[in-house]
């Protein structure tokens, strides 16, 4: 149990390694903002993409040896980070970091498969609240450390916590030599990642290449081809990657179309608020913080997202998580409005990031609830486990957009955008937001529920808090495979996508 706690707190607080260090990076590498962006990004595309696969080599006969070769890479990429001197090697190192983003849900089947079934239940529950709290508080210790000697130090801290985690793994991890095999989609891996590699680079550089400019035209047709040819590959698979057929379900389309939505909000306020209280005053506007204060002003939204998603489960089963999901979606679109009207002084980025926080624990916790009560017991666990794909992706999608639109904003020669991009941004954002609440609302009113639910009361709002508190902590969920009532459990045919 420490061993499966301390493997989720060290992965937790390598994430955090991203938005408030951003100043740092461009300083430190003598790039500007917008290209700095792209190692947090590449973090998060490496995330979104190896968490599938970690999660597929998990449910089978490797998950072992998947959380330690996971660990080592994670070990191999700080170190590479640390010693970067130039971006492409840094945007590597975080690359390789973002491959941890997916051991929360492989802790977790370690813990149920390897633990006494009574204590299992609590320890799950135990792990992702160490999550969630590992974020909370790698903020403010990388921005320690970061400001104490330099933002190198914060990957090499993070690299020296990871080689601890990856020793004790090692000694410590059961095997599950005993499991029975898991095919694994190659060919699926490589489609979805280039596809993305491709729609991010379009959205990214953007503003920087033109956006009629062949380039970028041809990167947009790029990445609509080879995901489109992947989508349909997906389809037609009998063990898909990930199982879009469960967007038949239009509960499940809703609930993806908002974690898309949400997933991209929610790191363009990580980003904006944390460059903008730590862009000097002489820019005209931001504070000049330190990466400490940034890291900081991470810690409300951290704590309140922690503390709503522990409440849903009875505000669902009152409202009904549609009610739930558009009124904490409009929560933070309120709050990117306040912060593109009021930015004068430092507590208002401080509120600003509370109020997002306690939307994203509304929103992020009403979304399994809706899947979970929408779909056949045996389909629980695929329809999670999309949900989860598409929300990393949004989160890359939203690290890349934000720099798109701080470049649009920076004079050429200029180290830092006009306080118009980071306006501007914000209320792109927080638009975005409104519009999906009002979607969701309108696509879910007569929504059909599945005739039989399998989750009692209880086994769901276990589900809903794990998974918000993960979500919030940019991390991948729970381990899907496995949701549900043991009859649910028996009918699987091995097709959920982690």
């Amino acid at each position: 149990m420490p061993v499966l706690i301390g493997v989720t707190m060290v992965v937790s607080i390598v994430s955090s390694l991203g938005a408030p260090l951003l100043p740092s990076v461009a300083e430190s590498l003598g790039v500007s903002l917008d290209s700095a962006q792209w190692s947090l990004t590449a973090a998060l595309l490496a995330g979104a993409v190896a968490a599938p696969i970690m999660g597929r080599l998990g449910d089978g006969r490797h998950r072992r040896e998947t959380i330690v070769g996971g660990l080592a890479i994670v070990v191999l990429g700080s170190v590479l980070a640390g010693v970067a001197d130039s971006l492409p090697l840094l945007v590597a190192g975080r690359a390789m970091q973002g491959v941890g983003l997916g051991l929360a849900p492989l802790t977790m089947a370690a813990a149920r498969d390897h633990l006494p079934t009574e204590r299992a239940a609590s320890v799950i529950g135990i792990l992702s609240v160490a999550g969630a709290a590992g974020v909370g508080a790698g903020y403010p210790l990388s921005g320690l450390i970061a400001e104490a000697v330099d933002v190198h130090a914060a990957f090499l801290f993070g690299g020296i916590m990871s080689g601890l985690a990856l020793i004790a793994a090692a000694l410590v991890v059961p095997s599950s030599r005993d499991s029975e095999g898991v095919p694994l989609d190659v060919g699926g891996a490589v489609g979805i990642a280039s596809g993305l590699v491709a729609l991010l680079l379009a959205i990214g550089q953007g503003a920087a290449w033109g956006w009629t400019s062949a380039t970028v035209v041809g990167l947009f047709a790029a990445a609509a081809l080879v995901l489109g040819l992947w989508a349909r590959s997906q389809l037609h698979r009998t063990a898909p990657l990930v199982d879009l057929r469960q967007l038949r379900h239009r509960p499940v389309l809703i609930a993806n179309l908002a974690a898309i939505i949400l997933g991209i909000a929610m790191y363009m306020f990580l980003t904006l608020v944390t460059e903008f209280v730590q862009a000097p005053e002489s820019a005209g506007y931001g504070f000049g913080a330190s990466t400490l204060v940034a890291g900081l002003c991470l810690v409300p939204f951290s704590v309140t997202s922690l503390a709503t998603s522990r409440t849903v489960g009875a505000l669902t089963r009152r409202f009904g998580p549609s009610a739930i999901l558009v009124g904490g979606t409009f929560t933070i679109a309120a709050a990117g409005a306040f912060f593109a009207l009021e930015h004068g002084a430092l507590w208002e980025a401080f509120v600003t990031m509370g109020v997002v926080g306690v939307g994203f624990g509304y929103t992020f916790a009403a979304i399994p609830g809706l899947i979970a009560r929408s779909v056949p017991g045996s389909e629980t666990g695929s329809a999670m486990g999309l949900y989860q794909v598409i929300r990393s992706v949004g989160f890359s999608i939203g690290s890349a957009l934000a720099a798109s639109i701080l470049a649009a904003h920076t004079v050429d020669g200029a180290a830092l955008p006009s306080v118009g991009g980071y306006t501007t941004a914000l209320w792109i954002g927080a638009g975005v937001c409104a519009t999906s609440a009002v979607v969701s609302w309108i696509l879910g009113r007569g929504a059909a529920v599945a005739p039989s639910d399998p989750l009692g009361d209880a086994e769901r709002d276990a589900l809903v808090r794990e998974e918000a508190e993960l979500a919030s902590a940019g991390l991948v969920g729970v381990d899907t495979e496995h949701v549900g009532t043991s009859d649910a459990r028996s009918e699987r045919d091995g097709t959920s996508a982690c």
